[in-house]
């Protein structure tokens, strides 16, 4: 079971939660449940993705589970802090994808008293740490590393293995470009 962290607005810091891992790990779909849990308190919530994730919706927030919830696309962490004035409580998902102030933007709306709630893969198709997440993941007050189920053997997966021969560090996709592996599977693939 998740840790959740009561939001009380009578302090002046409020709080960093980021969620990680592998693709097909259940990143979103944490963050929508946690979102949807705050909506419970009548809190002001704003929820954010990058503009470039159109992978499923333009606009909405969509799990590989097809739960969904309504967000604003952005093109930079900028946006984020500059639309997010009157919210208490504040969601990022797809966090990898955005440029490395997003976590100062994400500090920034902690010291203002805000819980920020980021989902992201923390590696990116080559196992190396990916975008601003690693740096997201020291800062934060609570990190959740998430796992998908390995393709290949069935044990905890925390790799994304890129199927296909394309050598760009962004390139979005589904179960046809990528596949969840553990460890030992996905440095026997690579």
């Amino acid at each position: 079971m998740f840790l959740e962290y009561p939001f009380n607005e009578q302090t002046s810091f409020g709080y960093l939660e980021v969620i990680c891992g592998s693709m097909f790990s259940g990143k979103t779909e944490e963050l929508i449940r946690r979102v949807k849990r705050a909506e419970i308190s009548g809190k002001n919530i704003m929820i954010f993705k990058p503009k470039i994730d159109v992978r499923y919706d333009e606009e909405k927030i969509v799990s590989h589970n097809n739960n969904s919830i309504p967000s604003i696309p952005v093109t930079s962490s900028k946006n984020i802090f500059l639309l997010s004035e009157k919210a208490q409580i504040i969601a990022i998902d797809e966090a990898q994808f955005f440029d490395n102030e997003l976590p100062h933007v994400c500090r920034q709306l902690a010291q203002q008293g805000k819980r920020v709630i980021v989902a992201g893969l923390d590696m990116d198709y080559t196992g190396k740490p990916f975008g601003p997440i690693p740096n997201l993941m020291a800062t934060a007050d609570h990190v959740t590393k998430v796992h998908a189920i390995c393709v290949s053997c069935g044990n905890p997966a925390l790799y994304s293995h890129r199927k296909t021969k394309n050598n760009s560090l962004v390139q979005l996709g589904e179960k046809q470009e990528y596949e969840p592996l553990c460890r030992a599977c996905f440095h026997t693939k690579s």
